[in-house]
C-alpha cells in the first residue's frame, strides 16, 4: 500500500533474515472469506478487501467491504482482483490483465487494459498510488520466474514500463510494490525472496532485504518502519527504522499473508490469510519500552480514603500548604469543599461556591471548574487562583485571583474575584485548566490546543498562541496592560514570533501537570488522540510535538519524523491498554513507601492506575508497573499536605495508597 517517505537508511542494502522475538497477538476481524488477498482503507475508515473467489474463474472475483462483524460484497464482475489501493473516492485494483477502477458506489470501469501495455501483462499482482496520481502495478510473469515487470500508469491513462524482465531487469517474481518516495518504489520479489528499492528515472534496482521466500506486501508506518508479508511463510516482519535487522512481528500465525496495509489509527498492520479465509490485525512494531510492561506491584493497595464523603465530579484535591493539614477537593461543577479531618467522617465543609459564574454541560464535560492552586504564601495574603469555563462568554477561560475571608480561613466570598487572564477558546474540548505553582514562585497553567480533532487551528506549533501551551505567570506583579507580570527568564521573552506567557509548545490537552515537591520537576501528562498517550518531564522553552507527532510517533502523512528541536516523551502506552491518560504526582507521602519517587498515573476509560520510576540522570524509565485495585474512570489526582497521593473518581469518591 502506498505512503510516501524518504528513507535514507534503505539505501544501505540489509541481507540479514528476520530475528526471533516474542510475537504480537492476533486479532481476527473477519471470516469466511474465499481468498482474500489485498485490503486497503477506504475514505469512509472501512476496510476494502479483494477477493479472488475460485481461481482462475473469470467473473467471480469481487471486492468486499468489512462493516462491524461481517464482509459486505461491494463491487462484482471481477476475475482474479488482486491488489487494491485507494484513488480519489475510490480505488483502483489490479485484476490479471488489466487494471480497473471502482468508484465509491462499487461501480466498476476500465483504467487500463491489456492492449493499454507497452508489454502484455501476464499476470498484474499488487497495485500503489503515489500523491500524484500515478498508479504502479506489478506483473509477476509466468510465476515460473519469467516475464516479470514493473509498470507505471499516469493520471492520463498512459502505462510505462519501469522495469521488466524481458528488458533485463533482475527480475524473477515481482509482487508487492510500495511508493517510497517521489523518485523510489519499493518491491518485493515474491520467487526471489527479495525486496529492491527501485529508481523510477533509470529502474535500477538497489536489494534491501533477502532471504524472504513468498515475499508479499509491503506497507510502512508513520515512524519508518516498513513491515513485509511472507505468503509461503504465512510470516509478517519488520525493518524498524534506522536498524539493519528485520524482526518477526508475527511466526506462522497465518497461512498465507499477503498484500498488508497500515491502520495508522488503531496502530496495527491488515493481513489478509488467503488460504485462512481471514482479514486480521497485528499491533505496529514499537521501540518503547511500555511494550514491556512489568508485573503489578502488589505490595501497594488502593483504599478509599473519605469513605462517606461523595462529591459531583470531583476534579481538583489539593492543600493550602499553611500547617494547618485541611485538604481541599473542588467539583467541576464550581463548587470547593474541605474534607473533614476524620476519613470516617461525612461532613465535606462548604469553602467556595463559584456554580453560578462556571458553565458545565455533560455533553460538553471538558469544561467548567478545572483549576484550582493556592499562593505558596496563603497563609499570609491568603490567595488563592481558579480556572474556569465563565457564563461571560462562550467557551470562555477565565483565571482568577481570590482572598479568603480573613476572619474565617474556612471560607471565601467568590466576590473576592479578580481575573487575571481571559483565554478564548475555539471549541468546548481540550481546555486543559490545570493550575501550580512551581518552586519558583510562579504559576504554571496547563492549557489544551482549543480543540476538535488533529488541531485545526494548529495552536499547538503557534509560538504566538497560548493555547497548546503551559504558561508561566508571575501573580505578584503587573506589567502594563496586564493583570499579571511575564517573568523575564521566561524562555519565548523577546522573540516578536513568540507570547512571552509561554513555558512550552507542543501539547494537545494537558491532563495534569504537577511539580514533584522534592527535586522540582515538571510533570504533565498529554492525552493522545488516535493510538499513544504520553508522559513527559517539561523542559523550558521545549516544543513537545503536536500536532507534528503523537508521543514518539509521527502524526498524520503531514507530521514529523524525530527530529532535534522536538521533545520525546518519556514515556507512552497504545490504546490498546487505555485510551486517555489522567496525570498525577511523584509519591513523596509515607503510607506506601514502595511508592516513594514513582510517578502514579491512571487512564481515564480503563481505570488502571500505574507507578512509573524515571531515572533522570540516565533520562531512561526503569519501571513502569501497573497497581492492584484498579477502578474506572480516574478523572484527576491529587496531594495533600503530607505528600499523600490520591486519585478521584467521576462516581464522586477518593482513594489513596496505602502499604498493603
Amino acid at each position: 500500500m502506498t505512503r510516501s517517505l524518504i528513507a535514507a537508511w534503505l539505501i544501505v542494502a540489509f541481507m540479514s533474515a528476520a530475528a526471533q522475538a516474542e510475537p504480537m497477538p492476533v486479532i481476527t476481524v473477519v471470516k469466511n472469506l474465499e481468498n482474500p488477498e489485498s485490503v486497503c482503507i477506504g475514505g469512509d475508515g472501512k476496510y476494502y478487501v479483494t477477493v479472488i473467489g475460485k481461481r482462475d474463474t473469470p467473473g467471480d472475483g469481487s471486492v468486499a467491504r468489512v462493516v462491524p462483524g461481517m464482509a459486505e460484497t461491494f463491487a462484482t464482475g471481477l476475475d482474479d482482483p488482486k491488489g487494491i489501493a485507494p484513488l480519489g473516492d475510490g480505488f483502483v485494483v489490479a485484476d490479471v490483465t488489466r487494471v480497473v477502477k471502482i468508484d465509491s458506489k462499487g461501480a466498476v470501469s476500465v483504467l487500463a487494459g491489456a492492449d493499454a501495455f507497452p508489454i502484455p501483462p501476464l499476470f498484474l499482482n499488487d497495485i500503489a498510488v503515489d500523491t500524484s496520481g500515478n498508479v504502479f502495478v506489478t506483473d509477476t510473469g509466468d510465476r515460473k520466474g519469467a516475464g516479470g515487470g514493473l509498470f507505471m500508469i499516469s493520471p492520463q491513462g498512459k502505462v510505462t514500463a519501469v522495469l521488466h524482465a524481458t528488458k533485463g531487469a533482475a527480475l524473477k517474481g515481482p509482487n508487492g510494490v510500495m511508493v517510497d518516495d517521489a523518485e523510489h518504489v519499493l518491491l518485493a520479489d515474491f520467487l526471489a525472496g527479495q525486496v529492491f528499492r527501485v529508481t523510477l528515472a533509470d529502474g535500477t534496482m538497489q536489494m534491501i532485504a533477502d532471504g524472504y521466500p513468498g515475499a508479499d506486501g509491503l506497507a510502512r508506518d508513520y515512524d519508518g518502519n516498513l513491515y513485509l508479508s511472507q505468503w509461503l511463510t504465512g510470516d509478517v516482519s519488520v525493518l524498524p527504522a534506522g536498524s539493519k535487522s528485520w524482526q518477526k512481528l508475527s511466526t506462522g500465525a497465518f497461512q498465507s499473508a499477503a498484500d498488508i496495509c497500515i491502520n495508522y489509527k488503531s496502530g496495527h498492520v491488515v493481513v489478509p490469510d488467503m488460504k485462512g479465509g481471514t482479514l486480521s490485525t497485528v499491533a505496529l512494531k514499537s521501540g518503547n519500552p511500555s511494550d514491556v510492561n512489568e508485573a503489578p506491584l502488589e505490595s501497594v493497595a488502593i483504599v478509599p480514603a473519605w469513605e462517606n464523603v461523595e462529591i459531583v465530579r470531583p476534579i481538583v484535591l489539593t492543600h493550602a500548604g499553611d500547617g494547618s493539614g485541611r485538604t481541599f477537593v473542588a467539583s467541576q461543577l464550581g463548587k470547593v469543599f474541605i474534607l473533614p479531618s476524620d476519613p470516617s467522617g461525612s461532613d465535606a465543609k462548604l469553602f467556595f461556591d463559584l456554580q453560578s459564574k462556571v458553565v458545565y454541560k455533560e455533553k460538553e464535560n471538558e469544561e467548567g471548574f478545572l483549576g484550582m492552586a493556592f499562593h505558596p504564601k496563603f497563609k499570609t495574603n491568603g490567595q488563592f487562583f481558579v480556572y474556569y469555563t465563565s457564563t461571560a462568554g462562550e467557551h470562555l477561560s477565565v483565571i482568577s485571583r481570590f482572598t479568603v475571608d480573613p476572619s474565617n480561613p474556612d471560607f471565601c466570598d467568590p466576590k473576592s474575584e479578580q481575573e487575571i487572564l481571559r483565554i478564548q477558546q475555539p471549541f468546548w474540548n481540550h481546555n486543559g485548566g490545570t493550575l501550580a505553582f512551581g518552586p519558583d514562585g510562579y504559576l504554571y497553567v496547563g492549557l489544551g490546543d482549543g480543540g476538535k480533532r488533529d488541531d485545526p487551528e494548529r495552536n499547538g506549533q503557534n509560538y504566538q498562541a497560548l493555547l497548546g501551551s503551559i504558561l508561566r505567570l508571575d501573580v505578584d506583579h503587573h506589567d502594563a496592560g496586564k493583570a499579571y507580570a511575564v517573568p523575564k527568564d521566561n524562555p519565548y521573552v523577546g522573540r516578536s514570533d513568540a507570547a512571552p506567557e509561554n513555558f512550552s509548545k507542543g501539547w494537545r490537552n494537558i491532563w495534569r501537570l504537577s511539580f514533584d515537591r522534592a527535586t522540582g520537576a515538571l510533570w504533565v501528562a498529554d492525552v493522545g488522540q488516535d493510538i499513544w498517550e504520553e508522559i513527559n518531564v517539561v523542559e523550558p522553552g521545549g516544543n513537545y510535538g503536536w500536532n507534528l507527532r503523537e508521543a514518539m510517533h509521527k502524526f498524520m502523512p503531514e507530521g514529523s519524523l524525530p527530529r532535534p528541536d522536538l521533545k520525546e516523551p518519556i514515556w507512552e502506552y497504545h490504546h490498546d491498554l487505555g485510551k486517555s491518560i489522567t496525570g498525577g504526582h511523584v509519591y513523596r507521602g509515607k503510607q506506601a513507601p514502595d511508592l516513594i519517587g514513582s510517578y502514579l498515573y491512571a487512564d481515564y476509560v480503563t481505570g488502571r492506575v500505574w507507578s512509573l520510576v524515571y531515572d533522570s540522570s540516565a533520562k531512561r524509565v526503569v519501571s513502569n508497573r501497573s497497581i492492584i485495585g484498579n477502578i474506572s474512570p480516574v478523572m484527576s489526582f491529587g496531594e495533600d499536605e503530607a505528600g499523600e497521593v490520591y486519585f478521584l473518581t467521576v462516581q464522586g469518591k477518593i482513594f489513596r495508597f496505602a502499604k498493603k
